[in-house]
């Protein structure tokens, strides 16, 4: 009804955007979080600049953003909505906790940032809490972010990080082909140079469901039965 909305600074309707680019993953979050009394999905958004146009359509006091989206990304993404609509409060909620994306994420302008095991109370509470100017880490996110910024001059490095570290992949070009996003880019380089799930998963801080989950979707965008495959189209793309 016009005029019943507190607006979320006062406690009252919060009004969201959702940005994923799986559409299971955008239902699913829309129907947690639309059966919520005190929140209304305004939208909901599969890529980086269908959630630009969403924000600047419904003027949200909130956005729940995923960071790898095709089209234009997460980070980039949190950037130009930080200074396009600098008063809708950006929550991350995506499947990375590693330090790049963290840092990377935060220093764009993001509130907030969980990981995607959070429940529907942390992410309520995420957003709410962004929408009042607070923010909010998932706790092993927390605890990166504090060792990444002990020595700001350097992200922490473990020893598995150390030892990948001289097979680091060079920086991944903007024209990825065929719908592959920076991420999978960066593990189909992982798989080109013969590393194992286990060593992409130690090196990028994520979990071994996480890298199978990339991979399959590397397989499907390249057309590539298995990792020689991926690998030659790698080779064949300069991805390697």
């Amino acid at each position: 009804m016009p005029g019943a909305r507190v607006g979320a600074v006062g406690g009252g309707l919060l009004r969201i955007v959702i940005a994923d680019d799986q559409a299971s993953v955008r239902q699913g979050l829309e129907l947690l979080l639309g059966g919520l009394p005190d929140i209304e999905v305004m939208a909901t958004a599969g890529n980086g600049e269908e959630a630009l146009a969403a924000v600047e359509r419904h003027k949200p006091d909130a956005i729940l953003l995923d960071l790898h989206m095709p089209v234009l990304d997460g980070i980039e993404a949190t950037r130009r909505l930080t200074a396009e609509h600098p008063t809708t409060a950006i929550v991350v909620l995506t499947t990375y906790a590693d330090d790049r994306s963290v840092l990377d994420a935060l220093r764009a302008g993001a509130r907030s940032y969980l990981t995607k095991d959070a429940d529907r109370a942390d992410i309520a509470g995420a957003l709410h809490a962004a929408a009042r100017g607070l923010a909010v880490l998932d706790p092993g996110v927390q605890a990166r972010l504090l060792a990444a910024t002990a020595d700001p001059a350097a992200a922490p490095e473990t020893p598995d990080a150390a030892a990948a570290g001289a097979e680091q992949q060079p920086a991944i070009r903007s024209d990825l082909p065929d719908g592959l996003t920076q991420r999978e880019a960066e593990i189909l380089g992982m798989i080109a140079r013969g590393m194992t799930n286990p060593e992409i998963a130690r090196s990028l801080f994520l979990s071994g469901h996480t890298v199978k989950t990339h991979i399959n979707r590397i397989f499907a965008k390249t057309g590539s039965r298995d990792r020689m495959a991926a690998a030659q189209y790698a080779r064949e793309h300069h991805l390697a």
